[in-house]
């Protein structure tokens, strides 16, 4: 990604939520690049110390240890910033089927919070992790951003909500907000273990390991795969643009493209079997399709392209290669 277009964030002071995490990590290092003052605010309830190590002697980077379910926390880590990238959540439908009630404290009240702190202290625009979860039970293909179905999970409502509340601090006082709807994210620093991990970390841990990959369903399930660096981007315009029309809106985050997990499966095969040739050999296992999953979820990034400039730079395959090199050399 080349960020010299962004370089009007050089010294900006930019607060990234979860900073600790997959997403959150990669924002922070790409900003210290920039030139940014970066806040990292965490609890390291799913992040870890490891992702931002390489930062912490960085005379730009500010490391504040909380949580977003403390309001003056909140306020704390919103004071005197230009900009909020609010990427801290509980994530994972399973994760919400199993505890709903934690899932809403974090995503819907941590997510109050914030807004509210923002409001106080006079943040200019407020980016969110929105989610492809909210379009629910929709069938309709591509994804549109004006149209959406019932949510299917504990974690579908609570990203939903948060759209509802940004909307809503928007037309109630002023705060410019912009929400980014991820479609599967992937890429270096994404968690491999825990209960909760993401497919592809899991897959490739499973193939490094020359252990079957275990894929629910039959798997003709299909996702839009989008590569980390995509969904820098976006972040990335979304706090830059000068397109008043771009502001208070939401916004698919992918790539505009699908692969099925039978594909996914055989990608991910091909890229590692070039560092270790038996895992051309592993075979995939079937388990039952996953509660609250939709079949098939695919973007359209038009709007995106239209209303920011948004133009992906990593198809699937461009990413996988990327992140398998980048889990062979740290796992």
């Amino acid at each position: 990604m080349n960020i010299d277009k962004f370089k009007s964030l050089k010294s900006k002071k930019v607060l990234v939520t979860g900073g600790a995490g997959f997403i959150g990590s990669n924002l922070c290092e790409v900003l210290l690049e920039i030139g940014a003052k970066v806040t990292c605010l965490d609890n390291f309830a799913t992040g870890h110390r490891h992702n931002i190590e390489p930062f912490l002697e960085n005379k730009n980077f500010t490391l504040i240890e909380g949580d977003i379910r403390d309001l003056e926390t909140c306020r704390k880590a919103c004071e005197g910033q230009d900009f909020v990238l609010h990427q801290a959540a509980l994530g994972s439908v399973p994760r919400s089927l199993k505890d709903p009630i934690t899932s809403n404290e974090v995503n819907v009240s941590g997510f109050l919070n914030m807004l509210v702190a923002a409001r106080d202290t006079g943040v200019k625009r407020f980016v969110y992790a929105a989610s492809s979860s909210t379009y629910g039970d929709s069938e309709a293909l591509p994804k549109v951003e004006e149209k959406i179905g019932k949510p299917l999970s504990p974690y579908a409502i609570t990203k939903y909500v948060n759209e509802l509340y940004a909307d809503n601090f928007h037309k109630s006082y002023g705060l410019n907000t912009i929400g980014l709807r991820y479609f599967n994210v992937f890429g270096r620093r994404q968690d491999p273990n825990g209960a909760y991990a993401a497919v592809i970390p899991l897959f490739v841990k499973q193939l490094r390991n020359h252990e079957s990959p275990v894929i629910n369903g039959d798997g003709t399930f299909s996702r839009d795969f989008t590569y980390i660096d995509n969904v820098l981007q976006m972040n990335l315009l979304s706090i830059t643009t000068d397109n008043e029309e771009a502001l208070n809106q939401v916004y698919n985050t992918a790539v505009g493209d699908r692969t099925t997990l039978l594909q996914l499966v055989d990608l991910l095969r091909e890229h590692l079997a070039s560092y270790d040739p038996a895992i051309a050999d592993v075979k995939s296992v079937h388990g039952p399709n996953r509660k609250g999953d939709i079949p098939h979820s695919l973007a359209s990034v038009d709007k995106a392209r239209t209303l920011l400039g948004y133009e992906p730079t990593h198809a699937i395959a461009d990413g996988i290669k990327e992140a398998v090199g980048w889990y062979v050399k740290h796992l």
